[in-house]
């Protein structure tokens, strides 16, 4: 029972990161209807600014969110390159060539990190905050019935933050109205008088700023960063967005917390090495059982 509660804990922590990243694709999905697989490696490029600013200034609660913000802020701005130059000049384009530009992106962004000599093609143990472990203790449960890291705690509780901050922003504000308005119907939408341009900029901007926020706290949790380490928690985070629905945004977040959760369960009790395995595993039934996910909505197309 007490390895059963440290993964859910564990499960939870990995499924927040996995959701954040998982709310970029579902984003940008849900208005221009392109997979940016490029955005695993903006999460990368988040990681290597926090790991930057944690080395001068130093792994401390301050450096810690000097590096949050940093890491935000530079993906932000990369976002903004990334869609002004790789994927706008392609809108009216067939999907499969935006679809191929994502990827020649994400390829563009590991290699352009490999070769920049402040960054190089090695891993670097990322600086982590002290941390202490506390436990909740029963009398059935003397050595404790659940345990959490002081990690665990910020990455759950920052994942938490940044994901009611996104629903308020998409419900309540001008500027979520507008990102909605677009997604509903992008032609409508720009005769309404909304900037289609600048809206979908700040679905890309939004995206990228929870991905660099993701890239930090994936790095606090597994302290290691390299060039290609976006790969595999982008391609996971994109198998949570299909899982909750691609393009719902609340579904985002539950198939990232259940992804990760069913992860880490199936590496404490099943055969951890096909652990990967029975994530997309997870994907191909989805798509079989319930193509819209399970917070999709199906789409009726007229013929």
């Amino acid at each position: 029972m007490d390895t059963f509660f440290k993964q859910l804990v564990n499960g939870f922590s990995l499924g927040g990161i996995y959701a954040l990243i998982a709310l970029g694709y579902t984003m940008v999905y849900g208005i221009v209807k392109l997979i940016n697989f490029a955005h695993g490696d903006v999460m990368m490029v988040g990681a290597y600014a926090g790991y930057f600013v944690l080395r001068w200034i130093g792994a401390t609660p301050l450096g810690f969110t000097l590096a949050l913000f940093a890491s935000m802020l530079v993906c932000a701005l990369l976002s903004l390159v990334i869609e002004r130059c790789a994927y706008r000049p392609l809108r009216s384009a067939p999907r499969l060539n935006s679809l191929i530009t994502a990827i020649a992106v994400e390829l563009i962004l590991q290699n352009l990190m490999r070769v920049l000599p402040f960054v190089g093609p090695n891993s670097r143990p990322f600086p982590t905050l002290s941390s202490k472990t506390y436990r909740l203790v029963t009398s059935s449960f003397p050595e404790g019935l659940v345990s959490i890291s002081t990690i665990q705690v910020i990455v759950i509780v920052s994942s938490i933050v940044l994901m009611i901050l996104l629903t308020l922003l998409i419900n309540y504000t001008r500027t979520g109205k507008a990102m909605r308005a677009v997604s509903y119907d992008m032609g409508a939408a720009s005769l309404m008088g909304i900037d289609v341009n600048r809206t979908i900029a700040i679905t890309f901007v939004i995206g990228s700023v929870l991905a660099g926020a993701a890239g930090v706290l994936y790095a606090t949790a597994y302290p290691q960063i390299e060039p290609t380490m976006g790969y595999i928690p982008g391609l996971k985070a994109f198998v949570a967005a299909v899982l909750g629905g691609i393009g719902s945004v609340p579904g985002a977040m539950l198939g990232g917390v259940l992804l990760g959760v069913v992860e880490t369960l199936v590496k404490a009790y099943g055969p951890s090495q096909y652990a990967d395995a029975i994530t997309y595993c997870i994907l191909i039934l989805m798509l079989l059982v319930k193509p819209s996910g399970l917070l999709g909505k199906k789409q009726v197309v007229k013929v």
